[in-house]
């Protein structure tokens, strides 16, 4: 399914939301977060998908691989760590604390009784987990019933307390929010809500870093170099942290945004409907855990309401048809490791191809360059082997070898 926004304008970018998000304050929290050693050194690997391009219709495909980010193995790992360097900073701002010093674990006496808690389907939580042991706080996790425990075993074996409860995604957030209050705990997340947007506003901007890193070496006024962009939704802050980033830049020239979100978990589709935050109107749980997300973040829903052209939704089985095609470089291109929720763009461009009106609707025809945005690797590594039948490891070894 897809909707076109009716609301989607192409502008100057708005200076209210510059203030929030802006390219001068990511490429701060880039510079601050290569002092990691829990990320990879320099930009993640723009790969180009001839065979894929041809047989979807498009120009170009491109394909940005965040499954080589960090041995975290997703997008995330630029979101809960730079949030809770800022918040740290925020809390002791007569110290002046370097990021250099707090991620080396410089300040850790200092953090010791310092709890930070969040929700997670996975991703979010093991960052959080991970930047938390680096700085030397404490860390508590709350997940919910449909996380696995294949998910929730890296996250505890980087020191984080688990606490498990019954309900979706969006009954975890509320535990954590009671947790929290009750505790005297900071919630780190990547959801906004009424009074709470100073950190998924961090957050998003922590994502930023993905686009930033495309334009490495593109000429000042130089114009975009994709005509479109497919983002996954989930709460919207992966899609907002990009797409701002992109606008702030082109303005006017931007890209084509297309969103993209499980069938059951249609949040930011009803928001387009509505025209304001919205709720899914399905069962939310998918094997895209990423994006199993019920309710819309409001702060992402500022940058998304006007600059997504195309709202739409994929299935479970075209995101696991496209794993598939992406582990098998089936079209002669480079194999490369998609979770479930990276591989959702591709998924939405492969429906998309098969829907004429659709492909017209979104602009796509055999001129188009096309970026997709692979958030995930092999983060649930036994699920990514019963779902394309290899294992990650075999895939890399045949990307090594192409």
């Amino acid at each position: 399914m897809w909707f076109l926004n009716p609301r989607a304008a192409r502008r100057a970018f708005d200076p209210s939301l510059k203030a929030i998000l802006s390219i001068e304050r990511g490429r701060e929290s880039r510079r601050w977060l290569s002092h990691w050693d829990m990320l990879a050194p320099g930009a993640t690997p723009l790969r180009k998908l001839p065979g894929l391009a041809r047989r979807l219709g498009v120009g170009e495909l491109w394909l940005k691989d965040e499954s080589l980010r960090s041995p975290l193995g997703s997008f995330k790992a630029l979101g809960a760590p730079i949030a809770l360097l800022r918040l740290i900073r925020r809390r002791w701002p007569a110290l002046d604390l370097q990021a250099e010093d707090l991620l080396a674990g410089r300040h850790a006496a200092l953090l010791k009784d310092f709890v930070v808690i969040s929700a997670t389907d996975g991703n979010h939580g093991r960052a959080l987990a991970a930047a938390a042991r680096s700085v030397g706080c404490r860390c508590v996790i709350v997940l919910h019933a449909e996380v696995s425990a294949e998910r929730e075993t890296p996250i505890a074996a980087l020191g984080a307390q688990i606490v498990r409860i019954a309900g979706n995604y969006d009954d975890s957030v509320q535990e954590a929010a009671r947790l929290a209050a009750v505790n005297g705990w900071q919630v780190v997340s990547d959801t906004s809500y009424e009074g709470y947007e100073e950190i998924p506003r961090d957050v998003m901007q922590g994502y930023g870093i993905i686009a930033d890193e495309l334009f490495d070496g593109l000429a000042a006024g130089a114009p975009c170099p994709f005509s479109h962009v497919l983002l996954q939704g989930g709460v919207g802050g992966l899609a907002a942290g990009i797409a701002s980033h992109f606008c702030e830049r082109f303005g006017a020239g931007r890209p084509r945004f297309i969103v993209v979100e499980p069938e059951q978990a249609d949040c930011l589709l009803q928001s387009a409907r509505s025209g304001r935050p919205s709720r899914a109107t399905g069962s939310v749980d998918s094997v895209m855990a990423g994006l199993a997300c019920g309710e819309t973040s409001p702060l992402a829903w500022r940058f998304l309401e006007h600059d997504v052209d195309l709202f739409m939704t994929v299935g479970d089985d075209d995101a696991v048809r496209a794993m598939r095609s992406l582990a098998e470089g089936d079209a002669g291109d480079v194999p490369v490791v998609a979770g479930e929720s990276g591989a959702a763009g591709l998924a939405a461009l492969a429906v998309l191809a098969n829907d004429a009106e659709g492909m017209r609707a979104a602009g796509l025809d055999t001129t188009s360059k096309v970026l997709l945005i692979n958030t995930e690797g092999a983060t649930a590594p036994g699920v990514y082997e019963a779902l394309t039948g290899r294992t990650a490891d075999e895939v890399r070894a045949a990307q090594a070898r192409w």
